[in-house]
């Protein structure tokens, strides 16, 4: 409202009000939250630079996590990609010979990731050109989205454009050129089993659960990023997993019963993959990537955004709702399962690079890890790759007078996978086990010789050596 002052002149601050509301207006259709405080109070400056000067209606402060803190756009910034540098840098997750391969999916997290794995790649490919002798190259990057219009189908139109946009999107980042596969997640079968499409569905739809349905479409299509990334060369592979994801993953894997494998699967480093897969965005909430999306323009699309179901969407709910509450229990819940002790292939493998081994060895004498030559050999379930516990693996014992094979391939697989994914009829589980990729085959007859190994290892006590039987 403006007052009635004859001199022309307002000293009440009406105007100012009335201005005020429309740059927090502005500044909420951006996705930013603007400090409360107002921006003419001196305590209203960024923590991390000290300095109210950018704090302006182009550039508003931004609240972190919930915490008191506060930061100005550009100080936002830089504080997230300080995580994913100091993630990438301190589990030495990409060495100057490494190809990596990002999962994309359009998402703000895989869409950040790009973002920094192309920044970091960028100065690598200045210090590369600027240098004389030019020893160190420049390490590759490559892009895989996953195709799941089989089991999710989206209009044909849809579809093209957001695949358009992917393309649009890698262009437009400065060299080096970063190679784009995108592949359907049938693709997991091969060339010679027949109508893929119809043997994919058949597969899925032979699970009764939905959970159980859920984590095995999650499970084909990391076997399948494995799968891109070997035929293609790639030496690590890249998620775009965050906080907010994994702080639901633990519950999720609690009321699951996967406890015992939980401790590998929120790791910045996950190497019992043939292709280490690397978590750089593990410190970052999704709240945070994605209002780094709106204040730097990323653009992302949403293809497959299929809400979760079963236990995944009461857990997904549970959280969205405790963060609600509380902007760090998100946070709370990560640290909690930090506690957990990793396993031996949580961390990258020496590699035959002399700079890389030399790293590796540097940290392993900093943090007092073990070789992993000298460490025990692991056993795997083969649909969800998680480590099995001796539980599990002594109740093989009994595998010896199953005659189906069928039924050896259940007997082998974790418990969780034996409950939610895992047919209870004879019959039923005769046609899954004849619907399986290749891929889930292999990794079952590896795993057998390791669950071998483990039964040998357990008995070997009680056998009698050759002198002890002659005499």
């Amino acid at each position: 409202m403006a007052c009635s002052n004859g001199g022309g002149t307002c000293l009440s601050g009406c105007y100012k009000e009335d201005d005020n509301k429309k740059h927090e207006e502005e500044a909420a259709a951006n996705g930013v939250v603007p400090n409360p405080k107002g921006n003419s109070h001196e305590g209203d400056a960024c923590i991390k630079c000290k300095s109210n000067q950018n704090i302006a209606a182009t550039s508003p402060t931004v609240a972190i996590g919930g915490d008191a803190a506060r930061f100005c756009a550009d100080c936002f910034r830089s504080n997230l990609f300080g995580k994913f540098r100091f993630a990438v840098t301190s589990n030495a997750m990409i060495s100057p010979s490494d190809k990596v391969l990002l999962a994309f999916s359009g998402g703000p997290s895989s869409r950040v990731a790009l973002q920094f794995v192309h920044e970091i790649q960028s100065k690598a490919q200045k210090n590369f050109d600027a240098s004389k002798d030019r020893a160190l190259p420049v390490f590759g990057v490559g892009v895989a989205f996953v195709d799941e219009s089989a089991i999710y189908p989206v209009p044909s139109h849809e579809f093209n454009d957001a695949i358009e946009d992917m393309k649009l999107i890698l262009s437009n980042l400065t060299p080096p050129r970063k190679e784009f596969h995108v592949v359907p997640i049938e693709s997991i079968y091969s060339l010679d089993s027949g109508n893929v499409k119809d043997r994919l569905k058949g597969f899925v739809n032979a699970i009764a659960d939905a959970t159980g349905k859920e984590d095995l479409l999650m499970h084909l299509r990391m076997s399948l990023l494995q799968k891109i990334a070997l035929e293609n060369g790639y030496t690590k592979l890249m998620l775009g997993s965050c906080t907010s994801r994994l702080a639901c993953h633990v519950i999720a894997a609690a009321v699951k019963g996967q406890g015992y494998s939980l401790a590998a699967d929120i790791q910045y480093v996950d190497a019992r993959w043939k292709i280490p897969v690397m978590l750089p965005l593990r410190d970052c909430l999704s709240q945070e990537l994605d209002m780094l999306c709106r204040i730097d323009g990323l653009k992302t699309m949403k293809v497959f955004d299929i809400p979760h179901s079963g236990i995944n969407g009461l857990v997904s709910s549970f959280v969205k709702l405790l963060q609600e509450e509380n902007p760090s229990r998100e946070c709370t819940i990560m640290r909690t399962a930090g506690k957990l002790t990793p396993f031996h292939f949580n961390r990258i493998p020496e590699s035959e690079d002399l700079n890389a081994r030399l790293t590796s060895q540097k940290r392993r004498k900093k943090f007092n890890l073990k070789p992993i030559e000298s460490l025990p050999q692991e056993s795997f379930c083969p649909i969800c790759n998680s480590p099995t516990n001796e539980y599990d693996l002594k109740s093989l014992s009994n595998v010896e007078n199953i005659q189906s094979t069928a039924e050896t391939f259940g007997a082998i697989c974790c418990s969780s996978c034996q409950f939610q994914i895992l047919p209870k009829e004879p019959s039923a589980m005769e046609e899954f086990y004849s619907l399986l990729p290749q891929l889930i085959t292999a990794r079952a007859k590896d795993g057998d010789h390791c669950n071998q190994r483990f039964l040998w290892e357990q008995i070997q006590d009680c056998l009698l050596s050759d002198s002890e039987d002659e005499t």
